[in-house]
C-alpha cells in the first residue's frame, strides 16, 4: 500500500464527530458517569456533575451523534448508555489503518 493510499483511508476513518465528542473534558466526565452508573437519564448524570441539567443534555446530545453513547426513550424520560462496541470498533479501525501506515511514514528508529 502507498503512503498516499494509507493517508486516505485514515481520513476516511478520522470521524470528526467522534472526535470533536472526546475533546471536551465535561464530556470525558459524563462518559465516566455513564461508566460508574450505567444506563442513566440527564437528571441521574446532573446529579454527578457540577453542570445544569441543560448543559449535560447537550453534551450528551453530542456524544451521541459521534456514537459515543446511545439513547432510549421510555416514557418522558431518554436514558442514555455508552456504545462501547462502537466506540471499541472506530478505535480498531483507526489503529489497523495506523499500523499500516507506520512502515511508509514513520520508520523505527535505531535503539
Amino acid at each position: 500500500m502507498s503512503r498516499q493510499a494509507a493517508a486516505d483511508k485514515i481520513a476516511r476513518i478520522l470521524d470528526a464527530q467522534f472526535f470533536r465528542a472526546l475533546c471536551e473534558p465535561v464530556r470525558i466526565e459524563i462518559i465516566l458517569v455513564l461508566i460508574r452508573k450505567g444506563r442513566s437519564d440527564v437528571g441521574a448524570i446532573a446529579e454527578e456533575l457540577p453542570q445544569d441539567r441543560s448543559v449535560i443534555s447537550r453534551h450528551l446530545q453530542v456524544l451521541e451523534r459521534g456514537g459515543i453513547v446511545c439513547a432510549s426513550q421510555e416514557g418522558r424520560h431518554v436514558f442514555y448508555e455508552l456504545d462501547a462496541s462502537t466506540s471499541v470498533q472506530r478505535f480498531e479501525a483507526i489503529l489497523g489503518q495506523l499500523r499500516a501506515l507506520l512502515p511508509l511514514c514513520c520508520p523505527a528508529k535505531p535503539r
